[in-house]
């Protein structure tokens, strides 16, 4: 009787390290609905975020359009569903802060200059 040959492995004739044959994926398919879509930022809504900053630096020059802007975004945006809402509502708050700053900044500016000033008429105005 003869016997088949000895298989060290013990897997019959396969040789172990030969590569395995795998059936061929399934292709998975993603059905979420269609790419993102971004949300247009208003432009006014950008102005007046960028004029409430440059509000600062110009003592409440460039708030008084960081606040017009403000308010014009503010509507478009309710309007149109367009995004912005958040630097409009900035622009708004910085533009109302440095505007009142700025105010009293140059009403300030103009008492301490104005009671100089009539504080210079009053000495010159005294009889000798």
């Amino acid at each position: 009787m003869s016997q088949p040959p000895y298989d060290p492995y013990g897997y019959g004739s396969q040789d172990p390290y030969a590569q395995q044959q795998y059936p061929p994926a399934q292709v998975q398919h993603h059905y979420y609905g269609g790419a993102p879509v971004a949300v247009r930022t208003n432009g006014m809504a950008t102005a007046s975020m960028i004029l409430g900053i440059v509000g600062i630096f110009t003592c409440g020059f460039g708030s008084i359009l960081a606040v017009i802007f403000g308010h014009v975004a503010q509507g478009q945006i309710r309007r149109t569903g367009e995004g912005g809402s958040g630097m409009a509502a900035a622009g708004l708050i910085m533009g109302y802060i440095m505007l009142a700053l700025g105010l009293l900044y140059w009403i300030v500016v103009v008492g301490i200059y104005g009671a100089a000033l009539w504080s210079i008429n009053e000495s010159n105005s005294g009889t000798y």
